[in-house]
């Protein structure tokens, strides 16, 4: 990925997050987004033994670290806030990558559904909740 395409996820990152609504951006504010170009293999090594990731997997568009709000407690205050990774190269390749037609719309809107399905896991939903949600 060049340094001028990392230049165009980010400004689309920064729009989908200033066009979400006011209560998921105040969750923004609470969870740092990293944003890499892929994950490295050690993140993915980890993903896998830990069954996050499937073997042959290793394109996460996005992932969320950390315990949801609906999992933490009293005993859990002063605890390490979550993160969530924003995975650039892979988002785009699903999109359908730079060159096409429209490619602005198309990355812009699969951030958008990414941001979003971590940000469900942030508030504690799982992945059959985020499919229902049509987040997947």
């Amino acid at each position: 990925m060049t340094a001028e395409q990392r230049e165009r996820f980010d400004a689309l990152l920064q729009d989908a997050i200033d066009a979400m609504p006011e209560r998921f951006r105040e969750a923004l504010d609470e969870i740092p987004v990293i944003v890499v170009d892929r994950p490295d293999a050690r993140l993915v090594k980890e993903l896998i033994r830990d069954g996050v990731l499937e073997p042959g997997e290793e394109d996460p568009m996005g992932l969320h670290t950390g315990v949801a709000i609906t999992e933490r407690s009293v005993e859990w205050s002063g605890g390490l806030p979550g993160t969530i990774h924003i995975f650039r190269e892979p988002i785009v390749q699903l999109s359908g990558g730079w060159d096409q037609a429209h490619a602005e719309d198309e990355i812009y809107e699969e951030i958008r559904i990414t941001l979003l399905h971590e940000l469900g896991h942030h508030f504690g939903l799982d992945e059959d909740d985020l499919d229902r949600l049509g987040y997947s």
